[in-house]
């Protein structure tokens, strides 16, 4: 967040509470838009980027944050690099992201050499939320789902293939796609979703419209040791791979 003044009492359904502020809290914002609704896929045009970097160069800003990119091409066919470059020999500093692609290797956006490009930071918060199984072993995720489960309460734990309705494939059950569950073997259960594709809030959505009670977000591989504190619309917990295979051995192992 490039800028805003303190706000003090800031949270999130009371959790992380405390002072929120920009990262230059005394800044005046000036804001220009160049996403717009999908054309045949593409929603952020160059034509719009450039356009964008030349009113703001006319306005006189002084540093451009821009929170957007794409996969690494030749300078002159990349509207930001472009319009970027335009805006440093006329004084601006341009700050922009290095995308949420890694971490294999040639992942990182807005290589160009006038850019300022910065890599997602972590936080020094947890907000850790438990799966305990049958054999009390706990499981330490992350979730910021307004309410948990009752801890005098057992729930059946499923696989989200498991509760896959009949006119859904697998993949799609897998990843807990909308519509791809079957309300009578999700209902009342905790349903186990992998990581991917659709939103990680929407997989919830899947489970709380098929009538689960709870869900365990796993990650893939490639998302690894990754955990993301989201506002789910049901009891959840965010965990890990390693986690996650670890809790499918169990669930094979046991009803």
């Amino acid at each position: 967040t490039a800028a805003g003044r303190f706000v003090p009492g800031a949270n999130l359904f009371g959790y992380g509470n405390g002072t929120a502020k920009g990262g230059a809290p005394g800044a005046r914002v000036a804001a220009y838009k160049v996403c717009w609704r999908p054309v045949n896929g593409s929603e952020c045009f160059d034509a719009d980027i450039i356009a964008a970097f030349d009113a703001a160069i006319h306005d006189g800003v002084d540093v451009l944050s821009v929170s957007l990119g794409g996969a690494p091409t030749d300078y002159f066919r990349d509207g930001v690099a472009i319009g970027s470059f335009h805006a440093v020999r006329n004084g601006v500093t341009v700050v922009t992201s290095a995308g949420n692609s890694g971490p294999g290797a040639g992942t990182v956006s807005n290589t160009a050499p006038w850019l300022v490009t910065v890599g997602a930071s972590t936080m020094d918060r947890e907000f850790p939320a438990y799966l305990v199984l049958g054999n009390k072993k706990r499981i330490k995720g992350q979730s910021l789902s307004p309410v948990p489960l009752p801890a005098n309460k057992h729930y059946r734990l499923i696989s989200s293939v498991e509760a896959k309705a009949e006119d859904a494939t697998v993949a799609q059950a897998q990843l807990c796609m909308e519509g791809s569950l079957d309300k009578k073997k999700a209902r009342g259960k905790i349903v186990v979703c992998m990581r991917g594709k659709n939103a990680r809030v929407e997989k919830g959505e899947a489970v709380h419209r098929a009538g689960g009670v709870g869900l365990v977000l796993a990650n893939d591989e490639a998302t690894g040791n990754e955990m993301i504190a989201d506002a789910h619309v049901l009891p959840a917990t965010h965990i890990t791979y390693s986690d996650g295979v670890a809790l499918l051995a169990y669930m094979n192992s046991t009803r």
